[in-house]
Parts: structure tokens; sequence; C-alpha cells
């Protein structure tokens, strides 16, 4: 287990320091002054020379890019007497361990830094803390009813094979998997909060969290968190029961299966203790590879019902020039899929021994 993290570990450093570069350089080769962006079009060019000499924009592509690895870097060396150096550990940015000084500069433990918004000059990780948690929520609430619903009918599915129900739960399927999501979003933005809107009482947008019109306060709206997450769940959820069947039909013809049969054992036992473990593989792959694309902001979901989430920030920060913003929201994407997927390795030799045994 213990190597198994290691190599993980390892595996995940350098895929970091893959996306990082990727993201570093595709961005710096954007048509655009970043400073220009930022002054909108009033400006001179001291002034631009002044904010591009502030950001470290009138650096060389190759020394931005290794302050933007040691700034992300949790271990990472810094000038710790030189105000003017480009290296030089601002106190103020964020705390830090001092763990060996070397002449003027000190290798340093610290939080990672992504930098500030050229927007609003705030910290792009105080951004990412605030939107986070909404898309982590609406993500949990769509992965949770795909899962549970779809394992649910992919097992009646199964069980009734070739009856009206399957062939049903098939066509959903198809349907579910070939529907883009923005179309789902405004087809049931349209219906639910459009034409039904005095039956369904839901509104096209808004937050978990709203302020009511007298600014009394801050109040829970559950009721927000329907839609998005009624269309976010539908392509999971058409995979999900596909996969439940088809996986559970496989296992059904084992032959452990026949034995326990032949045992006497009840079938609602065969199914629920046995065959449905056994079958779950491949359903927990694609449930851990959605939960991590929905926990990437799903865009034009949040975008369209105006839910403040990562997708929703990136968009804006997209619109408004905000790279550092995009970058860290990209990077933090990154980390949630490989703490997914090392989360889904670990559970696989939970439910298969064969595995964990490898």
């Amino acid at each position: 287990m213990l190597n198994f993290l290691i190599k993980k570990l390892i595996y995940a450093i350098l895929i970091l320091w893959g996306v990082a570069t990727i993201i570093f350089f595709l961005f710096n080769i954007l048509p655009g002054d970043s400073a220009q962006m930022m002054l909108g079009q009033r400006y001179d060019i001291s002034t631009i020379e002044s904010i591009r000499q502030e950001l470290g924009l009138d650096k060389s592509k190759g020394i931005q890019y290794c302050k933007y690895l040691n700034d992300l870097s949790p271990v990472s060396i810094h000038n710790v007497k030189e105000e003017k150096s480009f290296f030089y550990l601002d106190k103020n940015i964020y705390q830090f361990v001092k763990l060996l000084s070397i002449s003027k500069y000190s290798v340093v433990l610290k939080p990672p830094y992504l930098q500030r918004s050229y927007q609003s000059k705030r910290l792009v990780s105080k951004i990412i803390r605030e939107t986070l948690p909404n898309t982590f929520i609406l993500a949990s609430v769509s992965i949770l009813f795909a899962t549970l619903l779809g394992i649910f009918l992919g097992v009646i599915a199964a069980i009734k094979k070739d009856s009206f129900f399957d062939r049903a739960s098939l066509l959903f399927s198809s349907f579910g998997m070939s529907l883009p999501s923005f179309f789902a979003a405004i087809l049931i933005g349209w219906i639910f909060a459009f034409v039904l809107a005095d039956i369904t009482g839901l509104n096209l947008t808004g937050n978990i969290y709203e302020i009511d019109d007298l600014g009394n306060g801050i109040h829970l709206q559950l009721k927000n968190l329907i839609l998005p997450a009624l269309t976010l769940g539908i392509r999971p959820l058409a995979i999900v029961i596909q996969l439940s069947r088809n996986s559970l039909l496989d296992v059904l013809s084992q032959d452990y299966i026949r034995t326990a049969k032949a045992k006497g054992l009840a079938f609602n036992q065969v199914i629920w203790r046995h065959a449905l473990k056994n079958s779950l593989n491949p359903v927990i792959t694609a449930i851990s590879g959605w939960f991590a694309s929905l926990m990437a902001g799903v865009v034009f979901i949040e975008y369209i019902f105006g839910w403040k989430g990562l997708g929703y920030i990136i968009v804006d920060s997209l619109n408004k020039y905000d790279l550092p913003v995009v970058m860290g929201c990209v990077l933090t994407i990154s980390v949630i899929f490989i703490i997914i997927n090392t989360m889904v390795d670990l559970l696989y030799g939970f439910l298969d021994p064969r595995i964990r045994i490898q």
C-alpha cells in the first residue's frame, strides 16, 4: 500500500508539473496585453509599463515560468533580503516556515501561491475557496442522484432483461448520453423555470445562498439546486443505468452465481449480496470520472443557471482576460482529478480482493 501511494504521489507531481507548464505557455502565447486589459481603454504607456513591471511581465518567459513554478511549489526558494528582487518573499502574501538559509536565499515551506486576480486584486486562492464549495455541493447532489437511481434502475433492467422496462431504460440511456449539456440546461430551464414556473416555483438562476430584496440576511435556497443538479445528473445517470445493467448481466452468468443459486439462496440475496458488489467496478470507474468532470465546474450548466461555482468563475475570468484566476481554477481541477482517481484505485481493492493482492 505504501509503495502504491508513493508511486501515485510521484505521478501526481509529474502530472501537475505538466499541467502547470501547458497552461502557463498556453495562456502566455494568447494575443493581448494583460496590463492593457486591466486598464481598459483609458491608459497611457507609462502606466502600462509600470503594471507590467509590477506583474513581472517585462521579464523573459523563462524567468516568468521559473517564478510561476516556484510560487506553486510547497517547497520553494526565495530571496529574503532584496525587496526589488523578482523572487522576493513577500510575508504579506502567505505564511511560511523557513527550512534552510543560503546567503540571501531561503528554502521555505508554504502553501501554493496562485497569484492575484488582475481585475479585483484579490488572491486567487481566496476566490477558489469561496466558489469551490458551491461546485462541490452541485456535483455531489448530481452524482448522488445519478448513482442511486442509476444503479437501482440498472439492476431492475438486468433482472427484467428484454422486457418493456429494459428496452425503455436502454432508450433513455442512449438519449441521455447523446444530449448535449448546454442544450439540456436550456431546455430544462425553459420548461420548469419559465413555462411551468407557476407550478414548480423554481427560478432559472440563483445560488444556494441568497440575500433577500430588503437585505435582511442570507437565506438558504435549496430549490435553486434542483434544476442544475437535475440537468447535471442526466448524462451520468444514463451511463450508470447502462453500465449497471450490462455488468450485472455479465456477473449473473458466472459460475459462482450458479453455485449460489444451486445452494438454495434466495434470488434477491444472490443479486444484492453477491452479484451486485462484484459488478460495481465499471460503475465506480464511470462515477469517479463523472464526479471529477462535474467538479471541474461544468461551465455551461453553472453559467446558464447562474450558479457561482468554478465553471461560472472560469467563464467570467476569460471574458475579463483575468488569466491568474483561470490558471488557478485549471490547476485546482487537476488536483481534484488526481485525488479522485487515487481514491477510486483504493476502492477497487476493497471491492475486488484480486486487485488488492496485485
